[in-house]
């Protein structure tokens, strides 16, 4: 299969985006950058298109207008490896957007983020469905996903 690279449509941020998320995540880079000309729709010098690289995932941001806000339609997910990458993701994505209930979250841009423990996955899929419901009860009466909590729900102990 060719590869696939998300191409994420902003309203006149798309450098900024770029520049922010490649703050956030290491490995990152910006790749490449054009520009509006002359005589366009856009000021001279705007960035038209934003080639970068998070964590080796390679992106496109667009500045395309105003039309297509992002919506939760779409969201990425951040699979972290511990607590510790949880919150780190989680501060700096929420730092001017807004808090979502299970680990979603909107950034500063608009763009949906899922900031995930891998733990999750198993302790919601536990073969035990009693401990798995119990955790899932816990999650969803987070925001950010706090691991340990989620643990000891599925265990039963008592908050």
């Amino acid at each position: 299969m060719p590869k696939q690279i998300p191409c994420l449509w902003f309203d006149g941020r798309a450098e900024e985006a770029a520049q922010y998320y490649t703050s956030v995540f290491p490995n990152s880079s910006i790749d490449q950058v054009t520009r509006y000309g002359p005589d366009m729709p856009v000021p001279e010098g705007t960035a038209m298109t934003v080639s970068f690289t998070l964590d080796g995932q390679a992106y496109v941001g667009l500045n395309g207008g105003p039309q297509f806000p992002f919506t939760e339609a779409i969201s990425f997910q951040v699979h972290c490896a511990d607590q510790d990458e949880v919150d780190h993701y989680w501060s700096h994505l929420t730092d001017g957007g807004e808090e979502g209930q299970c680990g979603w979250l909107k950034d500063r841009f608009g763009v949906s983020w899922q900031v995930i423990p891998v733990e999750l996955f198993a302790l919601l899929s536990d073969p035990d469905a009693g401990r798995a419901q119990r955790a899932t009860e816990a999650m969803l009466q987070m925001r950010r996903i706090v691991v340990a909590e989620m643990r000891e729900a599925a265990d039963g102990v008592p908050a």
